[in-house]
């Protein structure tokens, strides 16, 4: 079976499985696996000095790892490599983990901010409801680009190897690649790679929002939004996505107790949104999924007549 057509297959079967519960009740999940292996390197070399040199080892060991591990998968034919595929994938525990925001906002504010809490990093504690609607659509047009087209996009060009170094890379920075003064050096690397391994996903995500929801004329303000996010990649599909919603995203924060004061993304937009912008941005993003699943298909089809 063809990349492509692995791919498209692992995209049905993660939509309609998802993450099911009682798989990961009696196995690890490979995303777990990755954590322990970068928590127990983070324990053991992050200390004493070349902190930084030791970091650029850790990334050069997890693509190595991830290489290797995803060659021995192969090497057993595609149904391993769609399985794996299709666990690595996070299309449906996505919309379902935004969604779940929408239908606590509905319930009351003290739910939609639990529910969101669950997946963002900022500080939820007091924030009102448009603050929470906005964290939820933030968090579905990031990871729409980390968790799904990225690991999608390393699949086509590397198959599941590729796939594999992505999403060791992504966990390692989501774990070390802070600024902090534990991870600024350790982490340095994980966060350089991860940039560099989600350019181009990133943009192609913004992309293919921006074609979907009919904004692509708006392109030049959505790339002019993108670079006044904090981060290189993640402001491209946020851009996208205030666009697509017409509504404004970004803006002051609070961390850690602080507040950081960030740029607004599309300032024109409406400041508060809702459960039911929550509810579009899902539908966005199962509208991008669409496109991945036709994308794969276009390329199996030009694989089978070449």
């Amino acid at each position: 079976m063809s990349t492509p057509l692995i791919l498209f297959c692992a995209l049905l079967l993660d939509a309609l499985l998802g993450e099911p519960a009682w798989a990961w009740a009696r196995w690890p999940h490979p995303a777990v696996l990755m954590g322990r292996l970068i928590g127990w390197a983070d324990t053991r070399f992050n200390q004493g000095g070349l902190r930084r040199l030791k970091g650029v080892l850790l990334v050069f060991a997890l693509i190595v790892t991830g290489w290797l591990a995803g060659g021995l998968i192969a090497a057993f034919g595609w149904l391993p490599q769609l399985v794996v595929a299709a666990i690595l994938l996070a299309q449906k525990s996505l919309i379902d983990h935004v969604r779940a925001v929408a239908d606590g906002l509905r319930m009351s504010l003290p739910q939609g901010r639990r529910a969101v809490a669950r997946i963002v990093g900022r500080d939820t504690k007091g924030i009102e409801v448009p603050a929470v609607a906005r964290a939820a659509i933030e968090s579905a047009a990031e990871n729409a680009s980390d968790g799904v087209v990225a690991p999608a996009f390393w699949f086509l060009i590397g198959g599941l190897p590729a796939m594999l170094i992505y999403k060791l890379i992504n966990t390692a920075d989501s774990m070390i690649g802070h600024r902090t003064p534990r991870h600024a050096q350790f982490g340095w690397a994980a966060a350089r790679m991860d940039d560099l391994l989600n350019l181009l996903p990133a943009r192609l995500t913004a992309l293919l929002l921006a074609l979907l929801s009919g904004c692509l004329n708006n392109w030049p303000q959505i790339a002019q939004d993108a670079r006044l996010h904090r981060s290189p990649n993640a402001g491209w599909p946020e851009a996208a996505m205030a666009r697509a919603l017409h509504v404004a995203l970004s803006g002051p924060r609070a961390y850690h107790g602080e507040m950081q004061p960030l740029a607004w993304i599309h300032p024109k937009g409406s400041r508060s949104p809702g459960p039911a912008e929550i509810d579009s941005a899902c539908a966005r993003l199962w509208q991008l999924w669409a496109a991945l699943l036709a994308l794969c298909l276009l390329l199996w089809l030009i694989g089978a007549i070449l």
